[in-house]
């Protein structure tokens, strides 16, 4: 193979601020740490929305939110050749393309998986699609990489299985004489925080209880995460403490399954691959009296980790540089000789971003006021909300209204105290959202089988 081989793994709900990129006090991403120094880290990558569902679409459409719909005004990928998935311009260039994915937002039921030759997302429904190998070496492993046997599936860990069933597809890559773009989209570490059990103890030391208990209490939070949003997430100290402990381990599981896939890649005959780390999301503990990444666009659910490997290009940004994904493809697009045109990136070997764009469909709260009719739902955007963010400030608005905040503080508004700042931005994001925040059609809207609602339960999106 002659072209650059691209390998992009994504992680849901890692904040950049609980990773060795961001100087964490504990230990969580040696892995991915390593592959930044050994290649490209930033600190400032800005996703392009809240949930995985938004970012995900923006990533592999390389469209905004409003624009693509996902998650804004639709479920699905609107019909027709409006929206042209990366995995459309890679196969376009002579690419093999491949997914696999373990998140339900990123499968067939909206749309993403357009333009890929090898798609397949894992659940407990489609489990026995890995082969009977596959899962044979899974149960044998059940302890050192899930809750161990289980019913619960809520519990299970399964990046264990993402990793066989990548290493099998890579295989077959191998032999191939087209280069590949393989995507895989990781579910851990996001909610409920239940550590593998081989990880589970990793930071309990000075909770006062085991890494079993922790986990159930982390999951006893995230079964009751709407009662206790709605009464202001009063938790009490150890319970902030244990939830970080277990979200940490989660971490610290992931990244430790992240290298072992990359050093299997590496020593491979795949030399000339790229391979992307990322995060699509990040993750609130507290901030705004929220949990989950519900509701507000701030650097806790927008700020994530993000590392490119095995590119030699020279990049026209520093490790502190506000920069997005929809950046990263672009570049990568323009590296395969893949049509990149339309896409909101730039090519990072070319020119710096001068700013980021979060974007969020309109929220309701009507299921907080069913445990709390005082909840104040006023301090928060209800209507479809955009962000721009440089390294100094973060302007939002909506139909609701507008705010300035100076970073690192998202609570106080100072568009009193910088009105230039307020209308440069202003005038900056109004015109990007004119030349590519428009809808392409109408939202499309899904009915979702009865094994991706299953999935969603587990991860807390419904009831």
């Amino acid at each position: 193979m002659d072209s650059t081989n691209i390998l992009w793994i994504t992680l849901d709900s890692v904040r950049a601020d609980h990773t060795n990129l961001d100087e964490y006090e504990r230990d969580t991403t040696p892995e991915i740490a390593a592959l930044g120094r050994d290649g490209h880290a930033f600190r400032n990558c800005i996703s392009h929305g809240k949930a995985t569902l938004t970012s995900s679409g923006a990533i592999l459409t390389g469209l905004a939110p409003t624009r693509n719909t996902l998650g804004v005004s639709g479920r699905m990928l609107p019909d027709g050749d409006g929206v042209r998935t990366v995995a459309d311009r890679f196969s376009d260039a002579g690419y093999h393309t491949a997914c696999l994915s373990r998140n339900s937002f990123v499968s067939s039921a909206t749309g993403l998986d357009r333009g890929f030759d090898q798609m397949q997302w894992l659940a407990s429904e489609t489990i026995l699609e890995a082969g009977p190998l596959t899962l044979a070496k899974y149960l044998m492993n059940i302890r050192s990489h899930s809750a161990g046997l289980t019913t619960d599936t809520a519990k299970h860990a399964t990046p264990y299985l993402m990793n066989e069933t990548a290493k099998k597809w890579l295989g077959s890559f191998e032999a191939a004489d087209e280069p590949f773009f393989f995507y895989l989209h990781y579910n851990e570490p996001h909610r409920p925080y239940y550590p593998p059990l081989d990880y589970i103890d990793e930071y309990t030391d000075g909770l006062g209880i085991t890494g079993r208990e922790a986990a159930e209490r982390a999951l006893e939070i995230h079964q009751n995460l709407k009662e206790l949003i709605a009464t202001g997430c009063d938790l009490s100290d150890r319970d902030w403490d244990l939830l970080a402990a277990m979200y940490d381990a989660e971490i610290a599981y992931t990244d430790d399954m992240v290298g072992g896939l990359v050093d299997h890649v590496r020593s491979m005959d795949l030399e000339d691959t790229v391979v992307v780390v990322t995060a699509d999301h990040g993750e609130l503990f507290g901030e705004y009296g929220l949990m989950s990444h519900k509701y507000v666009l701030i650097d806790a659910v927008t700020r994530v980790p993000l590392v490119i490997s095995g590119l030699d290009d020279d990049l026209m940004v520093n490790s502190d540089d506000v920069i997005q994904h929809s950046d990263v493809m672009t570049t990568l697009l323009e590296i395969a000789g893949a049509d990149a045109s339309g896409t909101i990136g730039t090519d990072l070997r070319k020119t710096a971003p001068e700013f980021a764009i979060s974007q969020r469909g309109p929220v309701e709260f009507d299921d907080l006021y069913q445990f709390d009719d005082s909840f104040d739902a006023s301090r928060f955007h209800q209507p479809t909300l955009s962000a721009i963010r440089t390294e100094e400030y973060r302007y939002q608005q909506s139909e609701g209204g507008a705010e300035l905040f100076a970073l690192p503080d998202e609570e106080t508004d100072v568009s009193d105290e910088h009105p230039d700042v307020v209308d440069d931005l202003s005038a900056s994001l109004g015109q990007w959202i004119e030349e590519h925040g428009q809808p392409i059609g109408r939202g499309q809207s899904s009915e979702f089988s009865g094994a991706v609602n299953r999935q969603l339960r587990d991860l807390g999106y419904i009831d």
